[in-house]
């Protein structure tokens, strides 16, 4: 870090401490008015002091507290808050609730999601989790953000089209799932449940089955998704129900989508059965921005808006992002739509989160003392280099090219659109980062650097700057190709309508490599994949590396990787498909398996294929590896609660054979279907480095392809050993989905294996003994 920037922080840090913080919320001991009411005290209950606040307020107040710009109750000293903050990958700018500027000129900005779920690194989500929320509490106290943050988008990468992809965690139910669970902890300070202190309020987004954004005439606004059950429960719904129950997340949004016909924002079944009575969901309810009124004016799903009004709220809506509600309940109320204890309901839910973030308890709290000296600190941005460097995926490597040697590549060729890029590095709902990094001058450390930009941007629509990138790959000891997308090609309310790279990219690449005297990298930019078969099949081209969005230190964490101050270890988290896989799918198709008559092919990993470029969890490292299974159960018995639990293939579509049977996980006793696997990870190589232990599954019959499962990330020193300890539960990972969405074990034969090179079989048999008949 500079020593401006030190001295600027200095200043910012100074300049704070000598002007009064954030006045309290509400219960400011100040104010004789109200500092001795009842919801004020802080040893009471909060259920009791939430009711209390409740009762005291009129319809009318009551109202305006449904919406994200809730009005003040000043007779009550309450302040008006602004719900929306959102900190997907940083602290950001994006919803209303975070301001930029003064003592807080920006804030630390993380790889994009999609980047840093590649390093299949738990505790490292969580840590970003948590200096995230440092950052956040920072900005609160001094009036900067809020405290409920609508993040994270644990939404599936069904199609590599989507531009919001690059915001998810990846394809796969179980990595997004476990991504969703780490960084809820780490935002909300990892409580359990019950009415747990939070650190920020985190929100799992978009529930559900929403990644359409707006594709050939369909858009997300008037999409209907037809889902079947079981497509719900074992891929769309599996983040959302990990981030309730696992991560006890304190929010919930609800998508602007339809699922069957009805939108999610008006579904009691999605939103009161399944989220609030099933999960135990202890928070709130909120639409996505202004989809109430979508529902409404686009979907005409009711006739009047008050019904629209009614409809959300009974079906368990808690807070409008939007006007909608704060305009048209009370009409839904005078009508007797809706009635006032309904109202109160909501209430409770979002009040009850406030209280749980301390925003009753007047100045003073555990995170009073964070300030502008927690934001951008060193730590911070260090971590988010580390972050960067271990989402950065190594997909080709010839004659072992990379790393490059400060010897003998004294000077690089830095050519591409996004050779010289910072805020595309950042990617989508990021917020104002600390400081920037790009890759020219990451790599402007290690050698002397020619730059060419080659292309006038992502769109390379010409070939006029090609001759110069030519020239300066001819004449330098090696090349760097940093290519891709950005925001105009992939984003929010712009899906992408090709997988191969814009323009004259592709012929830019391969100009250059022709032309080029020393060692070529292609270094891809993207949150979707692409498809550089050509790339790949090119001798040419020495090594490719994906680096996502890597955020505010891309560029140094890009550099560390080509000349090995790090070694790449992270794994692709979603299918990258050639182009005409795009041509045999609509993006409108929701159906995740495979249906060979009618000549679609699947989606992700687990249903499709067909031929890829490169598949999930590709990535390779400068070292290598080796895995040996040291001890798993072969045998696992299974209790049965009722007899008739053990369902024949005759009546279900049983992925057993013949006359097999299942056990539905909810009549077994699963506490005591523990798994665990102890495996070997030698590093046989002569470079420290980190690998990832990759468990799938396959249930018996193999007529299901084979799930991840579980997964492990390992740090191993050149020629030494670790044991990795994998614990599995068999009805959280082993089980699957009916159609009708039932989960269930299977009787039978589980091959699991060990990424590519280890296969083992464990046995799942009924405990008879144990059934109540």
């Amino acid at each position: 870090m500079s020593q401006k920037y030190f001295i600027l922080i200095f200043v910012l840090v100074f300049a704070y401490s000598g002007e009064s913080r954030r006045q309290p919320f509400a219960c400011d001991p100040a104010n004789a008015g109200t500092r001795n009411l009842r919801f004020c005290k802080t040893l009471l209950p909060i259920h009791v002091r939430v009711q209390d606040l409740i009762g005291r307020l009129t319809l009318q107040e009551k109202i305006r507290l449904l919406v994200n710009n809730a009005a003040p109750v000043e007779r009550l000293g309450v302040s008006g808050y602004e719900w929306w903050s959102e900190a997907l990958h940083g602290v950001s700018n994006t919803g209303y609730g975070v301001k930029f500027g003064g003592a807080f000129p920006g804030a630390t900005s993380f790889p994009q999601v999609i980047t840093t779920a590649a390093s299949f690194n738990a505790s490292l989500w969580e840590e970003i989790g948590r200096v995230v929320s440092e950052e956040g509490r920072a900005m609160y106290n001094g009036g900067a953000a809020g405290l409920t943050f609508w993040s994270p988008n644990v939404n599936i990468l069904r199609d590599p089209r989507w531009g919001r992809g690059q915001e998810t965690p990846g394809e796969d139910p179980h990595l997004v799932a476990q991504y969703a669970v780490s960084y809820v902890k780490g935002l909300q300070g990892g409580g359990g449940s019950g009415n747990t202190r939070l650190k920020v309020a985190a929100c799992c987004k978009h529930y559900t089955a929403y990644d359409l954004d707006d594709w050939n005439g369909y858009d997300r606004y008037h999409f209907n998704a037809k889902v079947s059950m079981q497509d719900l429960e074992d891929t769309y719904n599996v983040p959302f129900k990990a981030c309730v129950v696992e991560g006890n997340v304190a929010s919930v949004m609800c998508s602007y989508n339809q699922i069957n016909g009805k939108p999610s924002c008006a579904d009691s079944t999605l939103l009161h059965d399944t989220i609030r009575s099933q999960w135990h969901l202890n928070g709130y309810i909120v639409s996505d921005c202004d989809s109430v009124g979508v529902l409404f004016e686009k979907q005409h799903y009711t006739r009047y808006p008050e019904d629209a009004a009614a409809a959300t709220i009974k079906a368990g809506l808690d807070l409008d992002c939007g006007p909608f509600l704060a305009i048209h309940t009370d009409e839904a109320v005078r009508t007797g739509k809706v009635s006032e204890l309904e109202i109160n309901n909501a209430l409770a839910n979002t009040i009850t989160v406030q209280m749980r973030l301390g925003m009753f308890d007047g100045p003073n709290g555990p995170y009073a003392n964070l300030g502008p000296k927690d934001v951008c600190s060193p730590a911070h941005q260090q971590l988010a280099l580390q972050a960067a460097r271990e989402g950065i995926v190594l997909l080709k490597n010839i004659g072992q090219a990379l790393p490059l040697s400060t010897q003998r590549h004294r000077t690089v060729a830095v050519i591409g659109p996004n050779s010289d890029a910072t805020l595309t590095m950042i990617g989508n709902y990021a917020g104002v980062p600390c400081r920037y990094i790009s890759p020219l001058q990451g790599i402007s450390r290690y050698a002397r650097t020619v730059h060419q930009q080659g292309c006038m941007g992502v769109a390379c629509p010409g070939i006029q700057k090609f001759g110069l990138a030519e020239v300066a790959a001819r004449h330098a000891d090696a090349t760097v190709l940093v290519m891709g997308l950005d925001q105009s090609i992939e984003a929010e309310a712009k899906d992408r309508v090709s997988l191969l790279l814009p323009g004259h990219q592709q012929d830019l690449i391969s100009r250059v490599a022709m032309a080029s005297k020393g060692p070529v990298v292609l270094v891809l930019m993207s949150g979707g994949p692409i498809d550089v078969t050509f790339a790949k099949m090119d001798p040419r081209v020495s090594a490719i590396l994906w680096v996502g969005y890597p955020g505010q230190a891309g560029g140094a964490a890009i550099a560390d990787v080509l000349f090995g101050a790090a070694n790449p270890g992270g794994k692709l988290p979603m299918t990258w498909y050639p182009q005409d896989y795009v041509a045999k799918v609509s993006m409108a198709n929701m159906e995740m398996r495979a249906n060979p008559t009618k000549g679609y092919p699947g989606r992700t990993y687990r249903f499709y294929k067909g031929p890829t470029v490169f598949p999930f969890g590709a990535g390779f490292s400068y070292t290598r590896f080796s895995q040996h299974l040291v001890s798993t159960p072969i045998t696992v018995s299974v209790p049965t609660l009722h007899f008739h639990d053990l369902v024949s293939n005759n009546t279900t579509t049983s992925l057993m054979k013949k006359n097999a049977a299942a056990v539905r996980t909810i009549h077994t006793n699963c506490e005591s279907l523990d798994i665990d696997m102890h495996i070997d990870v030698k590093n046989i190589g002569d470079m420290d480095g980190t690998h990832t232990v990759l468990i799938f599954s396959t249930p018996p019959d193999h007529t299901e392809t084979k799930q991840l499962v579980a997964f492990e990330k390992v740090h191993v020193v050149a020629g030494a050993k670790q044991r990795v300890k994998i614990n599995m539960n068999a009805c959280k990972h082993l089980s699957v989905a009916d159609e009708y969405g039932v989960r269930r074990i299977y009787m039978g034969e589980h091959k699991i294996h060990v990424g590519d090179d280890l296969k083992h079989s464990i046995t799942f048999q009924p405990s008879l003994e144990e059934i109540k008949v």
